[in-house]
């Protein structure tokens, strides 16, 4: 069986469209977060500009002296800022680990929503919610921002549409996420020449799957990101030109009883003349709130399949990650 990501267009959502043309996209989505826990959206609304700006804004961080980004460090447990390559290692978040483990093979800058963005929720919990940490490179704030602001409705768009596939009250998904845990981290895989050995096995991202509800992935159309099907196989996953990637999370999965996929991916950079080819993406993950609690749906359980998983906090669920 060919593996196939399914490209599905949501503009009746995005335009507030007809409830037959609602009711179709709801299907599409359904069908792909049983089957593969991936999707291919067209009709987003995201404009060409602010995409390039984003693009831009990276392009200019990245092409700052490495000491110079390592200025914008965070400490580990606060996920903003800077991290440099093979600073990291995700296949850990799985229990996953070998003596021959290489640490991810990217560099990364992240940002995220901060307290400061939830004026109603007073108190929320640090460092979940940290300010975030600019660079002093010119344009890149307002650059960013414009594009996180586009992700998260996208995002948001997204749950609305889960919440019609799964049959569940229009607003159930925004009791869960109005001070959401949410990260955008955008990365690079172009590294100096020299970095790495030819024939080292080279893991750009170990395979993970993703902590939270809903991933919105934007990335160059250049190989790389890796998929796994449901025969065990790897295949490589690029967007079709003005698409976005969206995956499902751990919180759908565990929401559904595994009804839904969240699917284990990996990046495997391709290597020319002993360096990594030139990759970039951004990854906007909406988690839900911190302290909203997640156990499997009514209408997911029964006595023949009773529930995978306990109830537990978004917060308790990606500590443990």
């Amino acid at each position: 069986m060919t593996f196939h990501v399914p490209l599905v267009d949501i503009t009746a959502f995005v335009t507030d469209g007809s409830p037959e043309a609602k009711a179709e996209v709801a299907r599409a989505i359904d069908d792909a977060c049983r089957t593969v826990g991936f999707i291919q959206i067209t009709g987003h609304g995201i404009p060409d500009a602010v995409t390039a700006g984003l693009t831009d804004a990276m392009d200019r961080f990245f092409a700052l002296d490495l000491e110079q980004k390592k200025t914008y460090r965070t400490p580990p447990q606060i996920n903003r800022g800077y991290s440099p390559p093979k600073s990291e290692s995700l296949s850990l978040s799985l229990g996953v680990e070998s003596a021959n483990r290489m640490n991810d093979f990217f560099e990364a800058f992240n940002v995220g929503a901060a307290q400061a963005d939830y004026p109603a929720s007073p108190d929320l919990p640090q460092p979940e919610y940290a300010d975030n940490l600019w660079p002093d490179v010119d344009g890149f704030e307002a650059q960013v921002q414009a594009y996180f602001a586009e992700a998260a409705r996208v995002a948001r768009t997204m749950t609305r549409i889960f919440a019609d596939a799964l049959g569940l009250e229009p607003d159930f998904f925004d009791r869960r996420t109005g001070h959401s845990l949410d990260v955008m981290r955008m990365n690079n895989y172009a590294l100096p020449p020299g970095s790495i050995e030819l024939g080292a096995e080279l893991t750009g991202m170990g395979e993970h799957t993703d902590f939270g509800l809903v991933t919105v992935l934007w990335a160059d159309r250049v190989a790389g990101l890796q998929v796994l099907g449901q025969d065990g196989s790897w295949n490589d996953v690029s967007p079709a030109e003005g698409a976005l990637l969206v995956n499902l999370g751990d919180v759908a999965a565990r929401l559904t009883n595994d009804k839904w996929l969240s699917t284990l991916h990996r990046v495997k950079p391709p290597v020319v003349d002993g360096t990594i080819e030139r990759r970039r993406s951004a990854a906007f993950f909406h988690d839900g709130d911190a302290d909203a609690v997640i156990a499997p749906l009514p209408h997911f359980t029964s006595d023949e399949a009773p529930a995978l998983y306990d109830p537990v906090t978004v917060r308790e669920h990606i500590t443990a990650k």
